[in-house]
This record gives C-alpha cells, sequence and structure tokens, in this order.
C-alpha cells in the first residue's frame, strides 16, 4: 500500500504547487493542459494533524441547498474539486472512484458519499452538474455556487484554485485547480487522507474499505 504521513501545515504549502490548468476554447477537440508535478509519487498521504471539513453551503444539482458538514456528517466522504469542462484529470479521477465504489459492498456503497464541488460555477449550473454525474455515478453529489465561497472553502483544506479564464496567447478557456481528493473520517468528520492525481483505480479499490471505516490506508 503506497501512503506516507504529512504534517498538515506542510501540507497547506505543498498544495499550491499541485495545480491542473484544464482549458478549451471554441475547438473542443484542442484541449490545453498542464499539470504541475506531484510533490510525491505516493498514493495515500496520512495526515497527522486533519482537516476540518469545510463549512459550505452550496447548491446540489436538484437546485436545492445542501450544507457539507450537515449532510455529510457521521459519513466517510470524499471530496473533489473539478470541473465538468475539465478534458482529463477531472473526469478520470471521478471515474476510478466510480469503478471502485462498484467493487464495496451494497452497504459500504450506500454509506460512501462523494461530493463533486465544481470550481468553474459560471458554466457549471446543477443542471449541467447532474448530467455530467449522472453519466459516471449518478449517486455522486455535485455542488455549485459563488466562487469566493467555493475557493474560501477549498483552501481550508489546502487546495488552490483560480477562477476560469481566457488564456490571452490561446484564447482558450483555462480552470487551474487542485487535483487532489481528500477523504473526511466517519468517526471524526476530519479530513485525514489525501490522494493526488496518480491515484489508481487499484489504489481506492484497496483502500475505501478502511477509509469507510475511519481507519488508516
Amino acid at each position: 500500500m503506497r501512503k506516507k504521513t504529512f504534517a498538515a501545515a506542510a501540507l497547506l504549502a505543498a498544495a499550491t504547487l499541485t495545480l491542473s490548468a484544464c482549458g478549451s476554447g471554441d475547438d473542443a477537440t484542442s484541449p490545453v493542459t498542464v499539470v504541475a508535478g506531484d510533490t510525491s509519487n505516493k498514493a495515500a498521504t496520512v495526515l497527522d494533524q486533519p482537516f476540518t471539513k469545510p463549512d459550505l453551503v452550496l447548491t446540489d444539482t436538484h437546485g436545492k441547498k445542501y450544507d457539507l458538514r450537515a449532510e455529510t456528517k457521521g459519513r466517510p466522504t470524499l471530496v473533489y474539486f473539478g470541473y465538468t469542462h475539465c478534458p482529463d484529470v477531472c473526469p478520470l479521477t471521478m471515474n476510478n472512484l466510480a469503478v471502485a465504489k462498484k467493487a464495496l459492498p451494497k452497504a459500504d456503497q450506500e454509506k460512501l458519499r462523494v461530493v463533486f464541488v465544481t470550481t468553474d460555477p459560471g458554466r457549471d449550473t446543477p443542471a449541467e452538474l447532474g448530467k455530467w454525474l449522472k453519466g459516471i455515478d449518478p449517486e455522486f453529489i455535485g455542488l455549485t455556487g459563488d466562487f469566493p465561497t467555493i475557493q474560501a472553502g477549498a483552501r481550508s483544506i489546502g487546495i488552490s484554485i483560480e477562477p476560469t479564464h481566457k488564456d490571452k496567447k490561446t484564447g482558450k478557456t483555462v480552470s487551474v485547480h487542485g487535483t487532489q481528493v481528500m477523504a473526511f473520517s466517519p468517526k471524526t468528520d476530519g479530513g485525514y487522507v489525501l490522494y493526488g492525481e496518480d491515484a489508481t483505480v487499484d489504489d481506492y479499490t484497496k483502500d475505501l474499505p478502511k477509509l469507510i471505516k475511519g481507519e488508516n490506508p
């Protein structure tokens, strides 16, 4: 099992280095993707000082208010910040989680909460999020809202995101965001395990049974 232990403070500094710039212009066949090097080749980063779950109240794919802390309290929860127009990292990460989830016993699947928070709320409406997630796993939770609120929530767990913008040189729409998946314990609700974009289906398949119990992978 690939894992390491990190102090939360050190992770906060390192997280800003792990950003993925994904963009697409009018020509959807020519996306621009720039991924900064990860700080480690380990899949699981076990934090010795867990992060507090973000105090986020956003809008779900049904257009209803969703209080992240209240709705996921006492449940194993995976949180990822990304966007539906991302050409590679976001769909790959979510599909990896979907495949790994299906390998769990039905009872464990029902306990797990996978939350996708958009970093591109201008384009990712509740309907767009719902349509996109339905093709991956209809049980995944999609959240949108105003960007400053989302950015603050991401920063509170050491994940950096930037406003969507058009690249002056290419004219393509670019969104820059951290590519980490944060796992929150059902025992403490603390974010105690972090995964980078190098995490594979096998990594999640092996780790999810323990994460659901609030154990270290």
